[in-house]
């Protein structure tokens, strides 16, 4: 038989999490894995010696800010370069389709932190609109999902109320929208606007909604406006109120939820969730203001933060948040900070560290990002990331951002240290449990078609790595470093990474629930 590829002599591991590894040759033809097993005696067009590799399914990453970067910047491939074949679309729900051009501009500017400085055509008015941007002219497949804050700015605009019935029925047709588009889930940033003001009535709807397509719930839930604890119990009671099953975006194990996920396990509650595993996140300064603030467009809230006595609440409430102050600028408009660390910059200009951060907010509005240590023991941080590797429950996500002087090293190092900080250096996890976590569990979870799994029949999206070198080299100080030892990806059947480095391709498509 002759191949369009051959990859011979690895170490397959099939990402089911059931198989141990196991030494094959991997024939391919078009865009499917078509033979599994000796085929020395068959002949390719192309041939992989992949002595001493492991070859497996390509990585999925559930919870990325990539898709604009997967379509414009020079991190296109920094996602691919890391074998991260699939990636989900409109994280926290954030999402421009089906708005007016002034609610679109308001959106993207809200949100633009996470999308980086990119200047493109805006003004998607179908999810068929949106998802034709991506088939052949991405490096990475991209699998769509509701997006809330598109569906609640339509339907109530940024208003801080509950949805009156009318406005609750515009939005359950906008998710079934999505959802014959073949969207997988309803995802949420509820600690975002204008997702922040949706009511347990609301989200019961469209999980409904979501749930009569076979779809899940998946959400940033509510940490900054009812605390960690009491938004796991609300995201239980709506996976029991809707009949839905629920995934919680970039978590954490300690021993705040603990007893929770005991009682979960206990009670069969169908609930899953994702981790980035370092300790610290990245997000916009507006999310460490008190939420009253943060309600209404950009504009509104822009305006409110010339009030002396909102800033003098607002500074108070920045003090708790801020901590140390070892912050660290992912970015500004103006150009200025990126890479420094607030209590530095605070320094530097004689005033306080809650000062320093209302005035940056202040003068670079929604044109900031910046990356948020946890304020916890760095011991104590260390356990929590490896509790929280171990967890069943648990799959890796990136939570990665793009297109950004210096973002967070998660997008660009993610899965890579996965595989060589969890699995090779500390061996808390295997490389068929890692490499479950990153393909084969998230493609059951959001039933994404023929990925996930290494087997005859499948979609050749498909990761070769050395085991013994596999790391990622991106840090806090130098984010954007690409990982090594990944030496091939390939997407649709087709060499996207080639020898550690970009090919050029962009094969990606749009794939749809099943």
């Amino acid at each position: 038989m002759t191949f369009d590829l051959i990859i011979r002599n690895s170490t397959v591991i099939d990402g089911t999490g059931r198989t141990p590894g196991f030494q094959a040759d991997v024939g391919i033809c078009g865009d499917r894995i078509e033979a599994i097993g000796d085929l020395s005696q068959a002949e390719a067009d192309t041939v992989i010696d992949a002595t001493g590799h492991i070859v497996c399914p390509g990585f999925i990453d559930v919870h990325v800010h990539s898709e604009i970067a997967l379509l414009t910047g020079v991190h296109r491939y920094a996602e691919v370069q890391q074998g991260i074949t699939t990636q989900l679309l409109t994280p926290d729900g954030f999402g421009w389709t089906g708005l007016s051009p002034e609610r679109t501009r308001e959106l993207w500017t809200y949100t633009r932190f996470s999308v980086g400085e990119v200047a493109m055509p805006i003004g998607w008015q179908t999810p068929e609109d949106y998802l034709r941007l991506f088939p052949n002219n991405s490096a990475a497949n991209v699998y769509p999902q509701v997006p809330h804050c598109a569906v609640r700015l339509s339907a109530c605009g940024w208003d801080a109320r509950p949805a009156t019935d009318d406005e609750i029925a515009q939005m359950a047709d906008l998710t079934r929208q999505w959802m014959e588009a073949g969207a997988g889930a309803l995802n949420l940033g509820l600690d975002y606007q204008p997702s922040a003001n949706a009511d347990f009535r609301e989200l019961v709807a469209l999980c409904k909604v979501t749930a009569e397509y076979g779809g899940i719930y998946a959400a940033h839930v509510r940490y900054h406006t009812i605390g960690r604890v009491a938004a796991w119990e609300e995201t239980i009671a709506l996976s029991r109120a809707a009949n839905i099953p629920v995934h919680i975006s970039h978590e954490r194990v300690n021993d705040e939820n603990a007893d929770l996920l005991d009682r979960i396990e206990r009670e069969n509650i169908d609930l899953t969730f994702e981790s980035y595993l370092y300790p610290a996140g990245m997000t916009h300064l507006y999310m460490m203001l008190p939420m009253k603030f943060q309600v209404g467009s950009p504009d509104e809230v822009n305006a409110r933060l010339e009030d002396p006595g909102i800033r003098a609440e607002s500074v108070a409430e920045l003090k708790t948040w801020l901590g140390r102050g070892d912050q660290i600028v992912g970015y500004t408009g103006s150009g200025r900070y990126a890479g420094e660390r607030l209590c530095d910059l605070a320094a530097r200009a004689n005033t306080s560290l809650e000062d320093f951060a209302y005035d940056l907010i202040f003068q670079e509005r929604e044109h900031h990002a910046v990356i948020f240590p946890w304020q916890i023991d760095p011991e104590v941080a260390e356990q929590t990331v490896t509790r929280t590797a171990t967890h069943p429950r648990m799959m890796i996500a990136s939570d990665g951002i793009f297109n950004i002087p210096h973002p967070h090293p998660r997008g660009f190092g993610c899965f890579a240290r996965v595989l060589g900080h969890f699995v090779r250096e500390r061996e808390v996890l295997t490389f068929e449990e890692a490499i479950y976590k990153m393909s084969g569990f998230p493609a059951q979870r959001f039933n994404i078609p023929d990925r996930g799994e290494l087997a005859v029949g499948k979609a050749a999206d498909l990761v070769v790595f050395d085991p013994d070198t596999v790391a990622a080299r991106s840090t806090f100080e130098n984010p954007t470093l690409p990982p090594v030892g990944i030496s091939h990806v390939f997407v649709n059947g087709q060499s996207v990474i080639a020898n550690g480095e970009p090919t050029g391709a962009l094969p990606g498509q749009v794939l749809r629930r099943v």
